[in-house]
C-alpha cells in the first residue's frame, strides 16, 4: 500500500468521528474518470473491497445513494423494484454534486450536505473491510462496512450485476 500522505479533514472524516465510527485514510494520485478500480489498483487493493458512492435519483427526482463493488454495476431496474419506486438512475454530475456537497469523484456517503436514502449491495456487508471515499478525490478510507448500516442507516438490497452486462 502506497505511503499516507497528509489530507486535511473533510466532511466525510469529520462525521465519521462524530459518529464514533474507526477508519484508516489513504491518499492516492487521483486520475479523472479512473472510478473506483483506478483507485484500487494505486493503493493495492481489490476492486471488489473498493466502494463506489453513487448519486441515483427515482421517477420524481428524489434522490438516493447507492453503495456498490468497484468492480460492479448496479441494476437499476433490480434496485427500482427492491425499494418500491417505478425507475432509478444517476444523477447529472452537477445534481449529484448539488445534493451531496461533493465533487464528483470525491463523493462520500458520510457527512453529505443534504439526508438522502442509502442502499447497500448485501454483498458489501459480507467482506471484513472495505475502502470508500473519504470526501475528496484521492481519499480513500477503510472502515468495517457493518458501519454503513449502524451509523448510516442504509438498507441492503441485491442490485450488483457484471460490468459487462
Amino acid at each position: 500500500m502506497k505511503k499516507e500522505r497528509h489530507v486535511s479533514q473533510t466532511p466525510a472524516t469529520v462525521w465519521l468521528r462524530q459518529h464514533g465510527v474507526p477508519y484508516t485514510g489513504h491518499a492516492y494520485d487521483y486520475q479523472p474518470h479512473g472510478g473506483a478500480l483506478q483507485g484500487a489498483a494505486a493503493l493495492g487493493l481489490s476492486a471488489h473491497a473498493v466502494i463506489k458512492t453513487l448519486v441515483m435519483q427515482d421517477e420524481h427526482a428524489r434522490p438516493l445513494i447507492v453503495l456498490m463493488h468497484g468492480d460492479r454495476k448496479v441494476s437499476t431496474r433490480q434496485l427500482a423494484r427492491q425499494i418500491g419506486v417505478k425507475t432509478v438512475q444517476p444523477c447529472e454530475p452537477a445534481v449529484a454534486e448539488r445534493h451531496s456537497g461533493y465533487q464528483v469523484g470525491g463523493t462520500s456517503p458520510f457527512g453529505t450536505r443534504r439526508a438522502m436514502p442509502v442502499y447497500v449491495e448485501q454483498s458489501i456487508l459480507e467482506l471484513p473491510q472495505i475502502a470508500i471515499n473519504g470526501g475528496r478525490r484521492g481519499f480513500i478510507v477503510q472502515i468495517n462496512p457493518q458501519a454503513c448500516v449502524q451509523a448510516l442507516g442504509a438498507r441492503p438490497v441485491h442490485c450488483a450485476i457484471s460490468l459487462d452486462e
